[in-house]
């Protein structure tokens, strides 16, 4: 018997005449249409003196267009029983609603309004600026995040879109008006920026010509590329602490610059990540610093392999009287793992979990929408999540100690503390 699995996802792409692109999936589980638009404007496209901006206009974009106001566009949403989220990275902004099947045009009718026609009305603007810089404020509240975007900083540099703020600061959203919006706006939402995934109980020829009867008519130039260069390779071990004193909690933030998504070797590092703490209840760091040491809260480490070498992090939380400790048994992990390479139970045990869980990521249509705007960001293939299990598997215990060795490298670690630690770090 063939399950579903084995079958692929087997989406449909279509290339609209203004250079869209939409996906459809049939996907018979509910009967629902999970939309998915992703618009290449991401924080990378920030100018350097307006850090924030394409957070801003996330925040504000469905504010208003120039058919309807923002009570109109929500109560058009209620009435539907829908709701609309928008969010944000480096490279794109994505708007995800998913509505009956029966309400899929002029649901897609109304997302194509707030993404082809909005206003950015200036008392919407000062709103949401005053929501903004209580975020930021929050942020700068906040140990674990703070570490995070120190680290940052310092691996990319403070000028670079990777190291910089995504909300910026109070100073650059103070600057920020509903001109430069809109300037943002006109520069960065162009059809051809757009790729659209539709999820659902419909087959994927009437998807296709619902997104077409919605964005058929949005014409545009196809807008800049990108110029994102690497970040800057560390030379040497570095560290600083971003003194917190008046909370209980130090966050250990411990990074490296990786690789890019498109390389050979991804797949060989993704297993490396797994198998060193990619969930925080398990792997080396979590056996080590929070189970077996008892000084962590929290361990883990993460892979965001990008369109640069993107950054593999390592993070904490821990007592202040545990900062130290927890930074030496980090080194010692790392030295460890480059040193003697994984365990063949680890490799089959982090394999095994890797691919099973990919049904459980495609369970859902929103989970499917995510997975497909993924594979066409990338380029990756609308069949990649057929040869997964094939990659993973060719995947040899020699090529993670490779992986190791070229990126698990203490003596050029870059550390950031933050919180109540009055230590330096070595």
């Amino acid at each position: 018997m063939t399950t579903a699995l084995q079958r692929g996802l087997a989406p449909a792409r279509a290339v609209l005449p203004n250079g869209a692109v939409v996906i459809a999936k049939q996907s018979p589980t509910t009967p629902a249409v999970t939309i998915h638009a992703s618009i290449r404007a991401g924080s990378e496209f920030d100018p350097l003196s307006q850090a924030g901006l394409s957070h801003f206009v996330s925040r504000t974009i469905d504010r208003g267009t120039a058919a309807r106001t923002a009570a109109r566009i929500a109560d058009d949403l209620e009435d539907r029983g829908v709701s609309l989220s928008i969010t944000i990275n480096r490279h794109a902004m994505w708007l995800v609603s998913t509505c009956l099947v029966e309400d899929l045009d002029p649901v897609l009718t109304l997302l194509a309004d707030v993404i082809t026609h909005p206003t950015f009305p200036r008392d919407e603007v000062e709103t949401k600026r005053g929501e903004i810089t209580t975020l930021i404020r929050q942020d700068e509240d906040n140990p674990a995040a703070m570490a995070m975007e120190g680290l940052l900083a310092d691996l990319y540099g403070p000028s670079h879109p990777y190291g910089r703020r995504p909300r910026g600061s109070v100073e650059t959203i103070e600057q920020i008006d509903d001109a430069a919006l809109r300037a943002f706006y006109g520069e960065r939402f162009r059809p051809a920026s757009m790729s659209l995934v539709l999820v659902g109980d419909i087959e994927t020829g009437r998807a296709i010509d619902a997104a077409t009867r919605a964005f058929g008519d949005w014409t545009g130039p196809p807008p800049a590329a990108s110029s994102l260069r690497e970040g800057p390779s560390a030379p040497a071990r570095r560290a600083r602490v971003i003194p917190m004193m008046n909370k209980a909690q130090a966050d250990i933030a411990y990074g490296f610059t990786s690789l890019r998504r498109a390389d050979p070797e991804y797949h060989a590092c993704w297993l490396m990540n797994n198998i060193l703490g990619q969930y925080a209840i398990g792997g080396r760091l979590g056996d080590r610093i929070r189970e077996r040491d008892g000084m962590a809260y929290y361990a883990l480490s993460s892979l965001d392999a990008n369109v640069i070498p993107g950054p593999l992090t390592i993070r904490a939380g821990v007592s202040p009287d545990n900062v130290d400790r927890a930074v030496a048994a980090i080194d010692q992990e790392l030295e460890s793992f480059a040193a003697e390479g994984p365990t063949e139970k680890e490799m089959a045990e982090s394999r095994q979990y890797l691919i099973g869980s990919m049904p459980r990521t495609l369970e859902t249509n929103l989970g499917i929408a995510n997975y497909l705007q993924t594979e066409e960001f990338f380029q990756l293939g609308l069949d990649y999540d057929l040869r997964v299990p094939d990659l993973l598997n060719a995947v040899t215990r020699d090529a993670v100690v490779a992986a190791a060795r070229r990126t698990l490298i203490p003596s050029r670690a870059t550390i950031v503390i933050a919180g109540p630690y009055a230590g330096r770090v070595e």
